[in-house]
């Protein structure tokens, strides 16, 4: 498909030194003008072995024809209506052929010598290889760096990291531009398709943990994302309503019983945020939401648990997450140095007592 030609694929590549065939997939919805840029980018990294499947979400720009215009080779599922970006990413990863998916936001543009650093990892002893890997997600054309893994909270507050974590361990990785081994997503679930936006990363990545996964960012991989944190009220009501999600499906109920006093004075402060931000109307959405879909978060527990690696104790599965709130996008409250202290000291005292 690219300039890179690439010898017929080794069914053995799972031992290391061959990188196998990727599938691209790209979710679109009006993407039209973000995928002039990616779809030529990625052309120019991509073998022949290669795929890209596009994901349409019912686009109403000229989407579909452009990609075809652009990447003639592409697949285009069309899935008849705005099923989010779980969901499309599932039904791109049911169709892909190649053992390896990406997962590609359509605004995150491959850099030169992408395919060949987000491949590597697959060629390392299988248990050398990573869970999951992503790409150095780069933002304002390089110039500064939009995620280097992501960093997650003990509340479930996440957002991406500006640099790499000690040990390049993050707390979760971004689906700007996310790969796996196709079989291994398809078995654990895929993306939480009732997420519809945001935090479906988390969720996957914190699966993968306790099933005894690795998760690592790949630093030579680049891809430039026009990265934008406001899009709307709307955004604080699927945020909010699936960090309760992913909350309550992944977390040891020990760590869920020890962190419930921070987690609620966390409550209490996000509602204020809300009110006087303007957007409480989105976080009595995301609680009504919550309500009404506990009794499946609760199911899906179940099923969630029952993945879990018994080396993988309450304790090692919060081994990357964080006390305090450092995320540029939070207030000045939520950062100040007495809610640091007493943040810190909390988190001690839980990790003190979680089962190790």
């Amino acid at each position: 498909m690219g300039r890179h030609r690439q010898p017929a694929l080794r069914h053995d590549w799972k031992d290391g030194g061959v990188q196998p065939a990727i599938t691209v997939v790209i979710v679109s919805y009006n993407s039209a003008p973000a995928l002039e840029a990616t779809l030529p980018a990625l052309k120019r990294e991509l073998r022949d072995t290669d795929e890209v499947i596009v994901v349409d979400n019912a686009s109403q720009d000229n989407t579909v024809a452009l990609t075809g215009e652009l990447m003639p080779a592409a697949k285009v599922v069309e899935t008849g209506g705005n099923l989010g970006f779980a969901a499309g990413c599932n039904r791109g990863a049911e169709q892909a052929k190649s053992p390896l998916v990406c997962f590609l936001n359509p605004d995150a543009v491959p850099q030169p010598g992408w395919r060949d650093a987000i491949g590597e990892p697959a060629t390392r002893p299988e248990n050398e290889q990573p869970a999951a890997w992503q790409a150095l997600v780069a933002s304002d054309g390089g110039q500064s760096i939009n995620s280097a893994g992501g960093v997650l909270h003990f509340t479930g507050i996440a957002w991406a990291g500006d640099k790499t974590p000690p040990g390049n361990r993050p707390g979760f990785l971004s689906g700007a531009c996310l790969v796996m081994d196709r079989e291994k997503f398809l078995q654990t679930g895929g993306f939480a398709e009732d997420y519809f936006l945001y935090h479906e990363d988390v969720d996957l990545s914190l699966r993968l943990i306790l099933e005894g996964g690795k998760l690592e960012v790949i630093p030579d991989a680049i891809v430039d994302h026009d990265y934008e944190f406001h899009k709307g009220a709307a955004k604080w009501r699927y945020l909010e309503r699936n960090r309760w999600a992913t909350i309550i499906r992944t977390y040891p109920a020990s760590l869920i019983i020890l962190s419930a006093p921070v987690l609620a004075a966390a409550e209490l402060a996000i509602w204020l945020a809300a009110l006087t931000g303007g957007w409480a109307k989105q976080k009595l959405l995301s609680v009504i939401d919550s309500w009404r879909r506990l009794p499946g978060w609760l199911r899906q527990r179940e099923q969630i648990s029952a993945r879990r690696s018994p080396d993988i104790t309450p304790r090692k599965f919060t081994d990357t997450m964080v006390a305090t709130l450092d995320s540029p996008y939070l207030g000045g409250p939520a950062r100040s140095q007495p809610v640091a202290l007493l943040l810190k000291t909390w988190w001690r005292l839980i990790r003190a007592l979680l089962p190790s």
